[in-house]
């Protein structure tokens, strides 16, 4: 993570090797969040490398924007936003081709594809990666209640619906 904030001497380059400091509670979601986040990335992208360069580059995104994003009503929604955009950039010429080209004799990976972003990172989050209702609606910045489990379990289901109209087709 430090590598991409060194500061030169004249204070534009990168020519030493002391790391800016990093504000603690950015310091303090990096390490509370890189592990979801790695797994979210490697999931939605497939390897390991384009994974860490993708979440590389999102808490870099993040640090450029923290104090802009700690103004925000729902910082975990916000930081999620950022999360999901760069993936999916990673992931717009790669997945979309790859997916489609995956076996499926029903249509299935081709369908999920066409689901809308957030119902795509429920079935992620709540079905691969198995995380509960309530992580799930925490990474997708609803708050931790009764109504963000519900929320999940709606989006879950609606997936299903969409994929089966799809499916018909």
């Amino acid at each position: 993570m430090h590598e991409d904030v060194f500061c030169a001497d004249d204070g534009h380059g990168s020519t030493t090797q002391e790391p800016l400091p990093l504000p603690l509670d950015f310091e303090a979601h990096y390490v509370m969040n890189q592990e979801a986040w790695h797994s979210y990335a490697l999931y939605r992208l497939g390897t390991n490398d384009v994974a860490e360069r993708a979440v590389h580059r999102a808490f870099l995104d993040v640090l450029r924007n923290w104090d802009a994003l700690l103004t925000e009503a729902n910082l975990p929604q916000q930081m999620w936003s950022v999360l999901r955009r760069v993936v999916g950039d990673e992931a717009l010429c790669a997945a979309r081709e790859g997916i489609t080209a995956m076996p499926s004799t029903i249509g299935l990976y081709p369908a999920l594809l066409k689901l809308p972003q957030r119902q795509l990172d429920v079935i992620i989050l709540r079905y691969v990666l198995r995380y509960s209702s309530r992580k799930t609606g925490w990474y997708l910045g609803w708050f931790c209640s009764r109504s963000s489990a519900a929320s999940v379990q709606q989006f879950g289901r609606h997936p299903n619906r969409a994929v089966f109209d799809v499916h018909e087709m």
